[in-house]
């Protein structure tokens, strides 16, 4: 059995954050340890911070919203799918929560491996209570900030795929720094013929200009 000693008051991180807004996130606790979750919940919600529990990946995997905001907690070691597995599928999903792993066995190399996969902690079991709270919130902050980017990313990359294959070559050489001349040199097209798939790309993505069109695609790493 894992325990938890509860601190005596909650973390000075508790609260509204510096924008004076509450952490619009949530924590997944992934583990098959009944009384950890529990533990952890009840620390978590004597501290007004929401979490969901799960005994086992599978489980996880097939009920967590993807597109709320949120920090996962997820052991390392457990029946069937472990928790390196499950992080290899959120990765694959492109799921952008903030990882944190933890285990009752953990070494140097586990630790390793878990940030070099993206984790941004590793936590040995029984948890020091005060390190848990102040990694949570210091990642809830972090997840709030990760989906509101993953966000303007789909956004954009929606726009983009409005696009036709012309179009979005079109675009690729605006990006390149190309005008409207070298573009037509290069596809063997007029100038005008450049100008009016310009002026689609503009209107079909709803953009200001085809510079804001550009600072989007590469601020966000959008694929075209």
């Amino acid at each position: 059995m894992t325990s938890l000693d509860l601190p005596p008051e909650p973390s000075p991180l508790t609260g509204p954050l510096a924008d004076g807004t509450e952490p619009a996130a949530i924590v997944h606790i992934v583990d098959d340890d009944d009384d950890l979750r529990r533990s952890l919940v009840f620390l978590f919600e004597s501290v007004g911070i929401q979490a969901l529990t799960y005994p086992d990946a599978a489980s996880f995997l097939s009920e967590f919203d993807p597109d709320e905001p949120a920090v996962l907690i997820v052991d390392v070691r457990m029946p069937g799918t472990g928790g390196f597995q499950v992080q290899e599928v959120l990765a694959q999903r492109g799921y952008p929560a903030p990882v944190v792993f933890c285990s009752a066995h953990g070494d140097i190399s586990m630790s390793v491996r878990a940030m070099r996969q993206g984790a941004v902690h590793f936590l040995q079991k029984p948890y020091d209570a005060q390190q848990m709270l102040d990694v949570i919130q210091e990642q809830l902050v972090e997840a709030r900030r990760r989906f509101a980017e993953h966000a303007q990313r789909q956004a954009v990359q929606e726009r983009v795929t409005q696009l036709t294959p012309r179009e979005r070559e079109v675009l690729r050489l605006v990006i390149d720094g190309m005008a409207s001349q070298q573009i037509a040199r290069r596809i063997g097209t007029s100038v005008k013929t450049v100008d009016v798939h310009r002026a689609r790309i503009k209107a079909k993505t709803s953009s200001e200009s085809l510079g804001t069109l550009v600072r989007d695609v590469l601020l966000h790493q959008v694929e075209v």
